[in-house]
């Protein structure tokens, strides 16, 4: 599945999608944008009843279970938990996740009367902390800085977004930049290496002050590509 042109990517359109964390604003934005591409779409949550409510909501191909049967279930599974959760709740579906495409798109970030500001990870990153957890797991990095407003609002049909896709692993970097393209307006562009995920989180701290500022919600578009 591996493409040799960067601006290739695989056809993934049968490829089904988990999302952990999916009541929240941002893994139901990623549900609905999904469901709307034709994926079958299963949102998880630590309960099924608040999973099926969410997916009900957003109907389409979307379904909702507890996380354990989602990352079971999906081909390829999206980590939009709270950072405060995040390696508790991936220790305990290690083996569910196990051999899968895991993409983590998780910011680490604190809040204070300055604003928001990116805090520390031991590992280094999110995305290196679900690798070094989910040694079995095909660990990518990507969606950290695509608008939850953008995504859920109806009268929005593109998104106007690069999503940077970082990892280790080419033919999963690949299938990651193919379905941020399922998205229309969406562009997957390869980030590099896991090891620099670290300042891709970071960097939303920034886009939260920008958009505060200018009362926007503003992404990432990259030049020359």
């Amino acid at each position: 599945m591996s493409t040799d042109n960067p601006t290739d990517v695989p056809d993934v359109s049968g490829v089904s999608i988990g999302i952990l964390g999916g009541t929240g604003d941002q893994g139901k934005g990623l549900a609905r944008r999904f469901g709307l591409a034709g994926h079958t779409v299963l949102i998880g949550s630590r309960s099924a009843g608040r999973a099926q409510e969410a997916a009900a909501a957003l109907g389409g191909t979307v379904r909702g279970a507890e996380n354990a049967a989602v990352a079971a279930e999906a081909d390829v599974v999206i980590v939009a938990i709270p950072w405060d959760g995040h390696r508790s709740t991936l220790e305990s579906l290690r083996a569910e996740l196990a051999g899968k495409i895991v993409i983590d798109c998780v910011n680490p970030l604190g809040f204070d009367k300055q604003g928001a500001y990116a805090l520390p990870v031991e590992e280094g990153s999110a995305a290196q902390q679900a690798a070094a957890v989910l040694p079995d797991s095909r660990v990518v990095a990507a969606f950290h800085h695509v608008s939850a407003v953008l995504l859920l609002d109806p009268e929005v049909a593109e998104i106007d977004l690069d999503v940077l896709v970082l990892g280790d692993d080419r033919e999963a970097t690949d299938i990651v930049r193919g379905l941020a393209g399922r998205i229309p307006g969406v562009r997957g562009v390869y980030g590099g290496r896991l090891r620099n995920a670290h300042q891709v989180e970071a960097l939303t701290a920034n886009l939260i002050s920008i958009n505060r500022r200018y009362k926007a919600h503003a992404g990432l578009r990259l030049t020359d590509i």
